[in-house]
């Protein structure tokens, strides 16, 4: 898959989880918070997929869990330059705001499903 497909899944998958996490979405506290987690972690695997586009699956994998696993330690960090940054909502869309462990849960489960949609496209392909 090109570059340009990976930006419109992005963009895709972007939309997706703005609505998830608006007030529009009717799904219990539990799916609005880590659904959206799941689908700003399949963001993130997107995203590193189009910038590592000869990569392995499994290294845009790795690559991709470990990128979303430091912002969410990163969270442990409260200096007043970074908490101004995430009391924005873009900050809070990109960084959040309190580390909490059940989100890695969310993060592995998005990032998975990225690479498993991504193996299994890459068997469709004609050789």
């Amino acid at each position: 898959m090109n570059r340009s497909l990976y930006v419109i899944a992005m963009v895709a998958v972007m939309a997706a989880g703005l609505w998830w996490r608006s007030a529009a979405n009717p799904v219990s506290p539990f799916w609005h918070k880590y659904g959206g987690d799941a689908l700003w972690a399949l963001l993130m695997f997107l995203g590193f997929r189009c910038l590592l586009i000869r990569a392995s699956i499994l290294r845009v994998t790795l690559v991709s869990l470990a990128f979303c696993f430091a912002v969410e330690f990163s969270q442990l960090y409260h200096a007043p330059w970074i908490d101004s940054i995430r009391n924005t909502r873009l900050g809070a869309l990109t960084l959040g705001s309190t580390f909490n462990a059940p989100d890695l849960i969310a993060y592995t489960a998005g990032v998975a499903l990225g690479g498993v949609i991504e193996m299994v496209r890459q068997r469709r392909l004609p050789q």
